[in-house]
């Protein structure tokens, strides 16, 4: 029922333009209310933030290795873009906020602008970073902004006394600031006010998972618990997990699972926690656009729930994510809720270019992909298309909640080898958010690339 809640309050919300500065500019272009949230380039380890009534996402950002640039089968971070959502379907890029050449004390040759973070204290944006220092060892920067999305103004030196990787700075009800971080272990200090020095030394967490590589920890209080949040390596791959304290210090107890690990076999999971208008996400990247190489990332959301006793209900990572869609948008059906057991399966509409998106295929009788949070809004819609390809030609039906729910539409695919739109009217007009399911009809075989509404 809350989500639900949630989701009727976010689908009026409406896209808000921010001023173009000579920082550079924005795009709405390339981004989904499905998983992956980002198409047109890789990015990971996403630090969620809520900022004038947004969010923020303040990611890593993987390039792909050319001759030069960062060493094959690594990874190669070299900047830092910042995106903003109002309804977490429209995702403004801000473009670079920060870059490896622009920060003295960086060694640019490294690459290595890992997981970042950015909070906001005395009326300044402060966004953490570690990199790879000059002369040797790893730091972590501060950059100052008077903006959550910049520009920002990089610190000349690293933190003093800080070592590591992975900040993460929480700000808790009483205004004192702590600095969490990683390397091989997981570390916190308090900070000074002006968010730049610490104000003691850093000291161990303990208590935590002896063994396997335990980093990226993300900090946050709900009632009065603490939660400890980090990737931990208990098999091969990272799975989610948390510990929970009554002072931001510690003492921390484990508590579980999070997420496990990726079915997909990427080795990291660095991820954030936030509420927004009184829902709580969790962001984290897989390698949806890179299937073979995992250096490669994309950021993703997915709901996150608590039992009564405070405890985190796991979430199962899941396609469709949490954005509302638009009916009269090209609804990305291949990002699915739903799918059936057989003759339904996802596959990339152009191998050599993963940006391009996905495609479903759908074979025989029976095989049907159901997309969920759909707004039809107030609108008197008539008409829907179709984007396919079928070598047979077929027949889709579309119905709303389940395969043999409420007919919206029969849409005749035609027989072609080249991709077509095909349109047929629509029977019966919901109105509000709806669950749809499209089906197969006949023993065909039809591709789909997305519907829309008009």
């Amino acid at each position: 029922m809350r989500i639900i809640c949630v989701n009727n309050e976010m689908k009026n919300y409406k896209l808000h333009l921010l001023a173009l500065s000579l920082w550079g500019l924005f795009f709405v272009n390339n981004t989904f209310a499905t998983n992956p949230l980002i198409m047109d380039q890789f990015t990971a380890d996403p630090t969620a933030r809520v900022f004038e009534g947004k969010i923020y996402v303040y990611p890593s950002h993987d390039i792909p290795y050319s001759p030069g640039r960062g060493q094959t089968n690594w990874f190669i971070m070299e900047d830092y873009h910042v995106f903003s959502s109002e309804n977490l379907t429209d995702w403004n890029d801000h473009g670079v906020i920060l870059n490896q050449t622009n920060v003295d004390w960086v060694d640019s040759r490294s690459y290595s602008m890992w997981a970042p973070d950015c909070v906001f204290k005395n009326g300044k944006y402060y966004f953490y970073f570690p990199a790879s220092a000059k002369g040797g060892g790893r730091g972590i920067g501060v950059a100052v902004s008077d903006k959550p999305y910049g520009s920002f103004k990089p610190e000349a030196r690293p933190m003093k006394g800080v070592r590591g990787i992975d900040p993460c700075v929480f700000i808790d009800k009483d205004g004192c600031a702590y600095l969490f971080y990683s390397l091989r272990r997981i570390f916190v200090a308090k900070l000074k006010d002006n968010m730049l020095e610490l104000d003691s030394q850093p000291q161990v967490i303990t208590n935590l998972p002896q063994e396997g590589l335990i980093e990226g920890p993300f900090v946050f209080e709900r009632n009065g618990i603490y939660y400890l949040t980090y990737p931990h390596v208990q098999t091969t791959p990272e799975r989610l997990e948390y510990s929970t304290s009554t002072n931001p210090m510690g003492p921390f107890e484990q508590k579980g699972v999070i997420m496990d690990e990726s079915p997909d076999g990427c080795w990291t999971v660095h991820h954030s926690i936030v509420e927004y208008k009184g829902q709580w996400f969790l962001f984290y990247h897989d390698k949806d656009l890179s299937p073979d190489f995992d250096k490669n990332r994309s950021v993703r959301a997915d709901y996150l729930s608590f039992n009564e006793d405070g405890t985190i209900k796991k979430v199962i990572p899941t396609l469709r994510g949490v954005g509302i869609v638009d009916a009269k948008s090209k609804i990305q059906i291949d990002r699915y809720s739903a799918i059936s057991a057989q003759g339904a399966s996802v596959s990339f509409l152009n191998h050599t270019n993963t940006h391009e998106g996905w495609k479903i295929s759908l074979s025989g009788t029976n095989a049907w992909v159901q997309f969920n949070n759909v707004d039809f809004g107030n609108n008197k819609l008539k008409s829907v298309n179709v984007r396919s390809i079928s070598a047979t030609g077929g027949m889709v039906q579309i119905h709303l909640d389940k395969v043999d729910g409420p007919l919206l539409a029969k849409v005749k695919i035609r027989k072609t080898s080249k991709w077509k739109v095909n349109h047929s009217k629509v029977a019966s007009v919901p109105a509000g958010i709806q669950n749809l399911v499209v089906t197969q009809k006949g023993n065909n075989d039809v591709e789909l690339d997305w519907i829309s509404f008009e």
